[in-house]
């Protein structure tokens, strides 16, 4: 009999997301695949049926660099929560795994069922990896109890230890032809865009692309094109462009770091995992910016003017995780 799977996606944000795309396609050689999806500020379309769609229990990105607490507060449904964890049959599946999705997970936890975790989110607060200078207390309690599990598995810009590998790089990055033709492009979706215009315009001889959440028609203000998010196109952008600028997530700084384009990081404010990315970006040699304002201007034209690029090496070895954890954790 066929093992039944079900697996867990973060929807707040693309970084889960797209990881997904290629994930679910080698799990379902596996067995069948049931998908879950929580959150609400994704902006990827997957090419596979998701079963289950949930509230959860997400973020909500502000428009000056960080993470709207409040808004997220006023965004949160604790009894929907509740109700999705306390609906969601956990009991059918031989093995759930969860990329840091906090239904799946609570609900194994209440069950006392097992839960894998593959995400980023596992690797950041192991100890061998890079950490800030200063710890924010509630940001790693919420990266800690977000969403629990029984076995950990995370991806990380380098092997920092046992269980922590390099990113899963999507074969639409991997097959994309790489090239310069002059552009930077930009992902910043926790700033908006009159911001990013009024702080971009001052380079005046770059051409900048920059890809918005708040925009959904094309607009160009001097050397600068604003897009709507466009997975096609945004993997296109970044494979011809002369360098990336964007927060410290994790797949699209990965991403850029695997397509050789040099990088330079703005971590967003409120969002401690961001801040442990940029930690061990800075140890790799990235340059990293606190903020956007005046100051860190100079800091920008020399990234502008600088040709460094961060050397990686990326490998293809998602299929080998899984099957490890396969093997691993059904019996």
């Amino acid at each position: 009999m066929a093992k039944r799977i079900l697996y867990a996606i973060q929807g707040t944000g693309n970084g889960h997301l797209s990881r997904s795309m290629d994930i679910v396609p080698l799990l379902k050689l596996k067995g069948e695949v049931d998908v879950l999806v929580s959150g609400k500020q994704g902006d990827l379309k997957l090419p596979f049926d998701v079963k289950y769609r949930c509230h959860g229990m997400g973020f909500v990105f502000g428009k000056s660099g960080g993470v709207d607490f409040w808004k997220s507060f006023q965004k949160a449904d604790t009894r929907k929560f509740i109700k999705e964890i306390n609906r969601l049959p956990v009991h059918e599946y031989d093995l759930i795994i969860s990329d840091f999705e906090p239904v799946s997970a609570w609900a194994c936890h209440f069950a006392n069922k097992a839960c894998i975790g593959l995400s980023h989110q596992v690797a950041v607060l192991n100890n061998q990896v890079p950490k800030p200078d200063t710890t924010d207390l509630l940001g790693k309690m919420i990266l800690k109890q977000y969403a629990p599990v029984t076995a950990q598995y995370g991806f990380h810009f380098k092997t920092f230890s046992h269980n922590i590998f390099t990113p899963v790089i999507r074969q639409e990055v991997r097959e994309q032809q790489i090239r310069e033709r002059g552009h930077y492009t930009v992902y910043l979706p926790a700033y908006d865009d009159e911001r990013l215009i009024k702080k971009l315009a001052k380079f005046k001889h770059v051409e900048w692309q920059v890809f918005s959440k708040h925009n959904q028609k094309p607009i160009a203000y001097k050397n600068i094109a604003i897009e709507p998010i466009s997975n096609h196109a945004f993997i296109k952008s970044m494979a011809s462009s002369q360098g990336v600028l964007c927060g410290a997530g994790f797949e699209t700084p990965a991403e850029a770091l695997f397509m050789k384009k040099k990088l330079l990081v703005v971590p967003m404010k409120n969002q401690y995992e961001q801040q442990l990315n940029a930690a061990a970006l800075k140890a790799m040699g990235v340059p990293v910016i606190k903020s956007l304002k005046s100051k860190y201007e100079s800091t920008i034209q020399q990234w502008l003017d600088s040709g460094q690029v961060v050397e990686v090496n990326y490998p293809d070895q998602t299929q080998e995780i899984l099957d490890a954890i396969i093997n691993e954790h059904i019996r």
